[in-house]
């Protein structure tokens, strides 16, 4: 299960974790947002132990939109040690997250280890 986390929670849980999180910032009436869902379920079956995965419901955190300047929904943040490195706001498709998962995934492992996910 995907950990949901709040404003008073994403300091402790995102900014302050010791692995990279990648932020998924949905809301209840987004389509795109459930239909990606799958995805994320599987990236997070497969790569929690290397990124953390947590999803924040845009609609009732408005000062973590509005302080991540969030222009459209599902919007993807990968935050390392406090600090945004990846985001990802356009998706043409599920090969489209698939891809970016694969790649983020690949970036945080173990390079003895070859994981394949979402195949």
């Amino acid at each position: 299960m995907i950990l949901s986390v709040n404003e008073r929670t994403f300091t402790k849980e995102v900014l302050e974790s010791p692995v990279p999180v990648l932020v998924n910032f949905w809301a209840p009436w987004c389509g795109l947002c459930h239909l990606i869902q799958p995805i994320l379920s599987e990236f997070h079956k497969h790569g929690s132990q290397h990124v953390k995965l947590v999803g924040v419901n845009a609609d009732e955190n408005f000062r973590l939109s509005n302080t991540y300047r969030l222009t459209t929904l599902p919007t993807l943040i990968l935050i390392e040690n406090g600090i945004v490195r990846r985001r990802l706001d356009r998706f043409y498709g599920r090969d489209d997250i698939r891809q970016v998962l694969e790649t983020i995934q690949c970036d945080y492992a173990n390079s003895s280890q070859s994981l394949s996910i979402l195949k």
